[in-house]
């Protein structure tokens, strides 16, 4: 059941649809997450990490301090436990990824504060 991503978390619409929420003692967290043109993710982390699968769209991501990156469909991209990052869609595209990871304590992302235009906005790198 696709839920609204909530205006703390994301900028812009996005649609959340869980895929696997898998009881404990498993930890693995799947969600179909699609950003319409322009929307993006705050700043956040995961405790083990994270992996993203580009389904459809252009997208772009970044990590804390590294140059934003173009995410294209088939692009697979694994973020570091605890590494500060951001990702959505491209400005005037639309993006679809599967978002997987995992729960620590409960815990799957601890969110931080809205990326600003200004680096939303920059060039990505190549």
């Amino acid at each position: 059941m696709s839920a609204r991503g909530p205006a703390d978390w994301f900028t812009g619409t996005v649609w959340q649809d869980p895929v696997v929420e898998a009881p404990e003692p498993a930890r693995l967290r799947v969600n179909r997450v699609s950003f319409e043109p322009g929307a993006r993710t705050a700043w956040h982390t995961h405790p083990l990490g994270q992996t993203l699968y580009v389904l459809s769209g252009t997208g772009r991501a970044q990590t804390w301090g590294g140059p934003v990156r173009v995410l294209r469909p088939g692009d697979t991209v694994w973020i570091p436990p605890g590494e500060k990052h951001w990702h959505g869609a491209a400005p005037g595209h639309g993006m679809v990824h599967l978002a997987m990871q995992e729960a620590l304590a409960g815990v799957s992302v601890v969110w931080l504060e809205k990326v600003a235009d200004d680096a939303y906005s920059a060039a990505p790198a190549g």
